[in-house]
């Protein structure tokens, strides 16, 4: 989990965002069971809300707005590198939660 946190942080997503616990917690889930990113939506979102005791779509909007943050103010060069190409436009949740699983299960 402090490997995760620090990642978010380098990323220059502020811990002060839900959209930073979402995406944490998200992120360990991923790594305890890669089946959460073949259902997003339908299936990690779902999850997230239950343990934070919100909404999916309160989830989908915070962790929208934790990337945008990254995305413009945050360490878009150090995201680039996570993904390994440069990325054309803010990536969407989905595919931002899969870059960082994958760095981090490359890293172990």
């Amino acid at each position: 989990m402090q490997k995760i946190r620090i990642l978010l942080l380098k990323l220059g997503i502020r811990s002060n965002l839900k959209g930073f616990h979402f995406l944490l917690y998200a992120l360990q889930l991923c790594l305890a069971s890669e089946d959460y990113l073949l259902s997003v939506h339908k299936t990690l979102y779902v999850d997230v809300a239950r343990h934070f005791g919100t909404s999916r779509d309160n989830v989908a909007h915070c962790m929208r707005t934790a990337i945008s943050s990254c995305w413009n103010k945050g360490n878009r060069k150090l995201l680039h590198q996570l993904a390994g190409y440069e990325l054309a436009q803010r990536p969407a949740n989905g595919e931002f939660i899969d870059i960082l699983y994958n760095y981090l299960r490359q890293e172990g």
